[in-house]
């Protein structure tokens, strides 16, 4: 590994599945990192389980950190490609007597693990082929690699997370290097692609510190550079629970979906498991000039989507109106059937995103808001709808067009009307607005129904209006 004068970092998924909530943390943490001190964080592919492995998980991983806004540095890399690599160094230790040919076979060790479990000991390879002559395995009889693991002392994991964590050697056994088959194993390839990547600082989840004490011997077998390690707490649910799927969404594509903005995850994740002072709402720019390992914190982190509904308003009202108006374009894309916003439909919903933001926490609550601006015509009505068009405010709906038909058509001017005619009818201003927001929206519940009049133009709302007026 040549001297860096610089961090380099990366985030090493396995494309087993979609790109879920923690692993996306992690990809932030480690592109924070690396953004923060001018390092490079890369990107590999850990694609040798190749029955798990699928082209879709790739392009999921691929598609999440880009919608996240995680670029990374260089070309992505694919552990698999370089199987050759692994097996070299694998065969490298055995010439050197660091490694050893094992020809236990399936049923000798399913022996041996009935035997410690009727004892009550731990289940580990009893290193019974360490010290034996390869001579005395049968002619053509199939082998695997073991790496020889020191089998008294301590392996010592300084962590700038968690403190020295201390694994006794006598509890580690000899790993599979690689298999009969001549496939590498995943620990041999990890420590390989990580020299060979120049990875200085290996930050990921406290699910693999074991790992990284078997790694920790493997590097120090081959000589190689032992990299700064970081292992980050997991993320619990809303409960304190290992996050599951009974906790609500965990890919990071289901909270796109949802409704929540790219800067709004990347500001929530970031304060799962890493603080700076009290603030709370902490733009990327931000993120990037503050963050270091050391706040990251040492206690798993809740999910709490009371919080990050509301990071997302603020981030929806910190927005430019028509990056926000083509997020909501996105969004409607994606669903099924798909929906795609005309030239005058976006132009509406820019005019309408200060009334809607009132209440608005997601894209999706944006998006429904809104729906009623995107087409044309007179609205189907929902059952609410239905109701309150009764007879009487069908004639209350007609008599206000009749009034309007020559005033200037702006919020403003609007609701004076409708305050004048409520006043003469002896009815409250809901009695007028009410009727005319269901024949406006279809529903009961709308922004304020006469700024949208003035959204949607004289001759949309009065069209509207006339199909539900007596």
């Amino acid at each position: 590994m040549a001297e860096n004068l610089k961090p380099v970092l990366r985030f090493a998924p396995s494309p087993t599945g979609m790109l879920h909530i923690g692993g996306a943390r992690t990809a932030l943490f480690n592109w924070l990192y690396a953004r923060h001190t001018g390092g490079k964080f890369l990107l590999r592919i850990e694609d040798t389980d190749r029955e798990r492995s699928t082209p879709e998980a790739v392009a999921a991983i691929i598609e999440g950190l880009g919608w996240l806004g995680l670029d990374w540095d260089g070309e992505i890399v694919h552990q698999f490609t370089r199987a050759q690599r692994h097996r070299d160094t694998a065969e490298k230790l055995l010439a050197e007597g660091k490694a050893y040919r094992c020809f236990a076979t399936p049923a000798e060790l399913e022996e041996m693990r009935a035997a410690q479990r009727a004892a009550g000991r731990p289940i580990r390879y009893d290193g019974r082929w360490r010290d034996r002559d390869p001579a005395e395995a049968p002619p053509g009889a199939p082998s695997v690699i073991r790496l020889r693991a020191p089998q008294t002392g301590e392996t010592i994991i300084h962590d700038v997370i968690q403190g020295d964590v201390r694994f006794a050697n006598d509890q580690l056994d000899d790993m599979i290097l690689l298999r009969s088959d001549g496939t590498p194993t995943y620990m041999l390839a990890v420590v390989v692609d990580d020299f060979d990547m120049d990875i200085t600082h290996i930050i990921r989840g406290d699910d693999h510190l074991n790992n990284a004490a078997r790694q920790l011997q493997l590097i120090r077998a081959l000589g190689w550079p032992e990299p700064v390690y970081g292992h980050v707490p997991l993320i619990h649910g809303p409960d304190g629970a290992k996050l599951s799927k009974r906790h609500g969404a965990q890919a990071i594509g289901e909270y796109r979906d949802m409704g929540y903005l790219p800067e709004t995850m990347r500001n929530y994740l970031l304060r799962l498991g890493w603080s700076h002072g009290n603030d709370e709402i902490i733009p990327t720019p931000k993120a990037i000039e503050w963050f270091n390992l050391e706040s990251i914190g040492k206690s798993p982190a809740r999910l709490d989507f009371k919080k990050l509904d509301n990071l997302n308003a603020h981030y929806m009202r910190e927005a430019d109106s028509g990056a926000l108006a083509d997020e909501v374009a996105h969004l409607i894309g994606r669903r099924t059937p798909p929906a795609t916003l005309t030239g005058k439909a976006r132009a509406r919903l820019i005019a309408a995103l200060p009334a809607l933001m009132e209440r608005a926490k997601t894209l999706v609550e944006l998006a429904d808001a809104a729906e009623f601006l995107f087409t044309d015509g007179p609205r189907e009505l929902d059952e609410a709808a239905a109701k309150v068009l009764t007879a009487e405010a069908r004639q209350t709906n007609r008599e206000f067009l009749g009034l309007t038909a020559h005033a200037p058509w702006t919020g403003s001017a609007l609701e004076e009307k409708a305050r004048s005619f409520a006043e003469t009818r002896g009815l409250k201003l809901g009695q007028v607005a009410q009727p005319l927001r269901a024949a406006l929206t279809g529903r009961t519940t709308s922004p304020p129904i006469f700024a949208m009049l003035e959204v949607l133009g004289k001759e949309e709302s009065v069209a509207r209006i006339s199909a539900y007026a007596a």
